[in-house]
């Protein structure tokens, strides 16, 4: 899994302090998973609220201690904490940070790490991410997510509920100004394997042509949601899946309603 195994073997000492609501997130829960394509800088701890940061990483710094690691903490603030954990030459980067409940789906129980962001939520938010910023790890990620769980369409269509501010079209035109990744940029990235930027950038435009088919498809009433199929027992693209239906997030997330026929 592209964790190295220093931040492995951090996440399985701290997984003991992981509830529902102090979760992993962000780039180490992305790339977890066997088949991503790069490995993460740090470990990123989310709470659902400030007093709940607070209360995780002191939890975690006594764990952190009594395993002989030493904690250089560069920056604590209310809902936000960022330390340097090192044990003899290694060291990783780990943050606590505060985000909004509002998700998709509950967070889920991981052995390897406690719980862990749902990894639908961990795509809308990386795809939000990418609107704000122009980080090649973002569009990396991105195209991870559209190659291997959703479409960016749908994903456009779903972050639209996280962040109303947004319409899927007007995501889209933020999208479309990133992505320019030059071979330095990857570079600067711990790669799993190597990445070509012209194979990438076709990659992206790709997907962001496959955004407004599916907007065209969708009845308006229904921005904001993802759809999940029955039959499949995963969220899909509705057009691929005649079961699929429409599922909204709300604060703590949702298992979606399963009625057998």
């Amino acid at each position: 899994m592209p964790l190295t195994d220093y931040q492995a073997t951090l996440a399985r000492l701290l997984a003991k302090n992981r509830t529902f609501d102090s979760y992993l997130a962000g780039g180490a829960a992305i790339l977890i998973e066997p088949n991503t394509t790069r490995f993460s800088r740090d470990l990123d701890y989310f709470h659902d609220s400030e007093i709940r940061v607070a209360e995780a990483f002191a939890a975690d710094q006594n764990s952190l201690e009594a395993g002989g690691y030493s904690i250089d903490i560069e920056l604590n603030q209310p809902g936000y904490i960022r330390a340097i954990v090192r044990k003899g030459e290694q060291a990783t980067k780990i943050e606590w940070a505060h985000d909004s409940s509002w998700r998709f789906m509950p967070t889920a129980r991981d052995d390897r790490v406690g719980y862990s962001l749902h990894p639908v939520d961990l795509a809308v938010n990386k795809v939000l991410a990418l609107a704000g910023r122009d980080e090649a790890r973002d569009v990396v990620d991105t195209l991870h997510f559209h190659r291997s769980l959703l479409g960016l369409g749908a994903l456009c269509w779903a972050a639209c509920g996280k962040d109303p501010g947004f319409n899927p079209l007007s995501l889209l035109e933020l999208l479309r100004r990133r992505g320019r990744v030059r071979a330095e940029d990857l570079a600067r990235l711990a790669l799993a394997q190597p990445l070509d930027p012209q194979v990438m950038k076709r990659a992206w435009l790709d997907a962001l042509d496959s955004v407004e088919p599916f907007v065209a498809s969708r009845p308006p009433e229904e921005t904001g949601c993802l759809y999940y199929s029955v039959s499949r027992r995963a969220f899909v693209d509705p057009r691929e899946a005649t079961d699929a239906v429409p599922h909204f997030g709300r604060p703590g997330g949702v298992v979606p309603r399963i009625t057998e026929k």
